[in-house]
């Protein structure tokens, strides 16, 4: 069974009604991205920072797993499929898929400020005085702007052993994710699924573009897939 790598971004949550902050003019949900994304934000007014979350995660569970998450979820059928994720929320989760790398954190989650255990929180929010079992104040489980990315050397290995790459819904303008293109084997076919590339794409070696959204390109993208 061939292994199927699926590196997906906010394009396909955004399907099921999940903003997304680069279409926002530096605003996301009315907040000011620099306000609530950083960890100088978490310094200046954690109350801020934890109230923003709070409100996504509700968003996040409200929202419903789309076609998109569904047609990724039933490709296990015929590949190893291996999901690498930008978004934060859990709807390849809800949508059966069942091997997920979360690269920038889950909104179901939160982590102790001083002993970075994490914990699951479900639909539960956080506030000021939320402690952890040591003691410490709970953050969202979240990888800030400025922060590393503690999973990006998981994923780096995953896509190096890929037979075929599925990006969807990526701006391919974040890194360290988006260098992860570049990391499969020379042989490696790729798809990109995205309506707007802004991007050069010369670059990436075997890549087939397909300029749709998530949920109509992810079915172009099986149909060819099940064909091999």
């Amino acid at each position: 069974m061939k292994k199927l790598v699926v590196f997906t971004g906010a394009g396909i949550s955004q399907e099921s009604g999940i903003k997304t902050f680069r279409d926002s003019g530096g605003l996301w949900e009315d907040y000011n991205i620099s306000d609530v994304c950083s960890p100088e934000a978490w310094k200046k007014d954690p109350e801020l920072v934890l109230e923003f979350y709070n409100k996504r995660r509700k968003q996040a569970l409200e929202a419903k797993p789309n076609r998109g998450h569904e047609i990724i979820a039933e490709l296990e059928k015929h590949f190893e499929v291996q999901i690498i994720t930008q978004n934060i929320d859990d709807l390849h989760e809800r949508a059966g898929s069942t091997n997920v790398l979360h690269l920038h954190g889950e909104i179901t989650k939160a982590r102790s400020i001083g002993t970075e255990k994490v914990y699951t929180i479900g639909n539960k929010s956080i506030f000021l005085n939320d402690l952890c079992n040591d003691g410490y104040q709970l953050r969202p489980h979240i990888v800030w702007f400025g922060e590393d990315v503690p999973n990006i050397l998981i994923a780096e290995n995953i896509v190096k052993t890929a037979d075929i790459l599925l990006i969807i819904g990526s701006s391919l303008n974040v890194y360290p994710a988006a260098g992860l293109v570049y990391q499969t084997p020379d042989d490696c076919p790729k798809y990109l699924v995205d309506p707007s590339i802004d991007i050069e794409t010369k670059s990436i070696n075997n890549l087939t573009i397909i300029n749709e959204k998530a949920t109509t390109g992810l079915a172009i993208v099986a149909s060819i897939l099940e064909k091999e």
